[in-house]
């Protein structure tokens, strides 16, 4: 049924009926109009802010996942940078990660207009717009012109003069800095509460995220530790030689806690000074530079103190001895940890890093326990080294008894018509000096004899018991310090005995001053010992072989019987006495 004409004037809009009721309806018609357009409005705009929403929810969920699964870092700070780009519809995103050992923030995430550039700038605290987020804690949002304000520094590599605005939010977790994201248009723009809202919303999700990777690297590097720690004890346990010992155990820590070098110095009692006998550094300048006394340098200021020094740089620290090799070896931190056994420091662990590194407190005790168990290694080879050796010195002493007895018998063949005091203080020297080989191998540390230490006990000996009173001998041994093993040091050593006590009783049997010098020289396959006296020279065509003297013949036997060497002794400033034989 049509309406009427009439009615349909009578409702007509913009024209007001002259009935007052139809006046007043058609008022309220209107007004219904309205709110329904307004009404359309709001839902337009709300399936709008929904479908925002749903995009902001879907991208937020995908970033979720992205920190959740993804343990690569890189990986999870890469998808970061994507989502952050999509979220607030800006044209760059960069995430800057903050370094704690450097103090600098350092680029780790870009979009694709500056991948290239990741990695290589560096922001220090302070510095710049992303600087100056990261220190103060608060985002920065500029609308236009962000080359121009006063806190912008330029990086020409990520050109940033194409774009505009900035948006730059700090990373925090658990009120820890732990970087800052940044956005950007090239044109100018104004962002919204919402768009901060949701970058802040991004930047914390990430920064738990990143706070969670790095605990989960923190466990894999303590559990890899816990295991070296396991390894380095079954390596004590093992029949090794301590040599194997150490080398395997600076080559473990080193793999495992991720540093450039491990070193280990044991020290030498004796010349109190720490020695180098294991590392893994092929650098010749670090393995071939000096010993280091105690208290000298940062290793030796370790020991002294039985504390553990840590540094930043030793390339810029006064106390360091080596900063040039320090810089050849491409050195940066440290970490000097003392070997401590029963209370004393037998040597020290040096644990250098290629960058600037801090080591943490959970690092150092790592390190200490690292030590701990290096150092009971290191009296664990000695004792077994010395087990062995006090059981092979059963046989040794027997045959050294055997040997004196075959000179005592050779004292009696030929010392007929000789003094009884005489041929007891002969046999008392001979005594004597492979008492001094065997006192000294009861000092030293291994299955060896410093031959030098022995000349001059002999030297020392033959002047107190053989040199009569009124006379003047000057004694000298120069020449570096040879170890041999305790046969070839025996032997030796009833060598020196011999020609020393020779010396005196013939070369200065008239004269009352004079000087014995005894030199020792080594190459890579012989060993030679050189006795010189300036006593009565020899006679004329003197040969060792035709000679009656039973020191002279006990020297020829050793040298060639027991040392497979050569003796020659001839007029040559003085008398001289050259013994050479090959190494063992």
């Amino acid at each position: 049924m049509r309406t009427p004409l009439r009615m349909r004037r009578l409702f007509y809009p913009g024209r007001r009926s002259e009935n007052p009721d139809v006046a007043i309806l058609q008022q309220e018609l209107e007004e219904k109009d309205r709110q329904l357009r307004d009404t359309r409005v709001l839902v337009d705009k709300l399936r709008a802010e929904y479908s925002e929403k749903a995009a902001e929810a879907e991208s937020l969920s995908r970033l979720g996942e992205a920190t959740g699964s993804a343990f690569d870092l890189e990986e999870m700070l890469k998808a970061t940078a994507e989502i952050a780009i999509r979220l607030t519809g800006t044209d760059s995103c960069q995430v800057y990660l903050y370094d704690k050992t450097r103090d600098e923030l350092v680029l780790r995430a870009a979009d694709e207009t500056a991948t290239n550039m990741i990695g290589k700038i560096h922001l220090k605290l302070g510095e710049g717009i992303t600087g100056w987020v990261a220190r103060e804690r608060k985002h920065v949002a500029i609308v236009r012109n962000a080359t121009r304000d006063h806190r912008f520094k330029y990086f020409s590599e990520i050109h940033e003069e194409e774009y505009e605005s900035i948006l730059s939010v700090p990373l925090i977790f658990r009120n820890e800095v732990l970087g800052v994201i940044n956005v950007r248009t090239k044109h100018p723009h104004e962002y919204t509460l919402n768009q901060v809202r949701l970058l802040s919303g991004i930047a914390n999700q990430v920064a738990g995220a990143i706070d969670k990777t790095r605990r989960a690297r923190l466990l894999e590097k303590t559990a890899d530790q816990l295991h070296t720690l396991s390894e380095v004890s079954q390596a004590i346990t093992s029949n090794v030689y301590l040599n194997d010992i150490l080398e395997l155990f600076v080559k473990m820590t080193a793999r495992t806690m991720n540093y450039k070098v491990c070193t280990v110095l044991l020290l030498d009692q004796e010349k109190n000074e720490l020695v180098i006998k294991a590392t893994q550094s092929d650098d010749p300048a670090y393995t071939n530079k000096p010993n280091l006394k105690v208290g000298e340098s940062l290793a030796g200021r370790a020991v002294m103190d039985g504390k553990v020094v840590t540094v930043l740089d030793v390339k810029k620290h006064p106390r360091y001895k080596f900063p040039d090799i320090a810089e050849r070896a491409g050195l940066c931190s440290l970490a000097a940890i003392p070997l401590m056994f029963q209370g004393k420091a037998i040597g020290i662990l040096n644990c250098y890093t290629d960058k600037p590194h801090t080591f943490t407190k959970e690092e150092i005790t790592i390190l200490q326990a690292l030590g701990a168990q290096a150092a009971f290694a290191v009296e664990h080879a000695k004792l077994m080294v010395k087990s062995a050796v006090i059981q092979e010195m059963h046989h040794r002493v027997k045959n050294n008894l055997q040997q004196i007895a075959s000179l005592v018998r050779l004292q009696m063949h030929f010392s007929k018509g000789g003094s009884v005091e005489e041929t007891m203080n002969d046999t008392l020297n001979r005594i004597l000096a492979i008492a001094a080989v065997h006192e000294l191998l009861s000092r030293e540390d291994l299955d060896s004899v410093s031959v030098k230490k022995v000349a001059e006990q002999i030297l020392t000996a033959t002047k107190q018991s053989v040199v009569a009173p009124g006379k003047s001998l000057y004694t000298l041994v120069e020449g570096p310090d040879i170890r041999l093993p305790l046969n070839q040091a025996t032997s030796l050593a009833l060598v020196i005995n011999e020609l020393v006590q020779n010396a005196v009783e013939h070369g200065f049997a008239t004269i009352d001053e004079g000087r014995i010098w005894v030199k020792l020289e080594e190459t890579d396959s012989e060993i030679a010992l050189y006795i010189l006296n300036d006593g009565q020279p020899l006679p004329e065509n003197f040969d060792p072989v035709k000679t009656s003297s039973l020191g002279l013949r006990i020297v020829m036997d050793l040298v060639r019987g027991g040392l497979g060497g050569t003796f020659v002794m001839e007029n040559k400033d003085g008398i001289l006495a050259t013994v050479r034989f090959p190494k063992s």
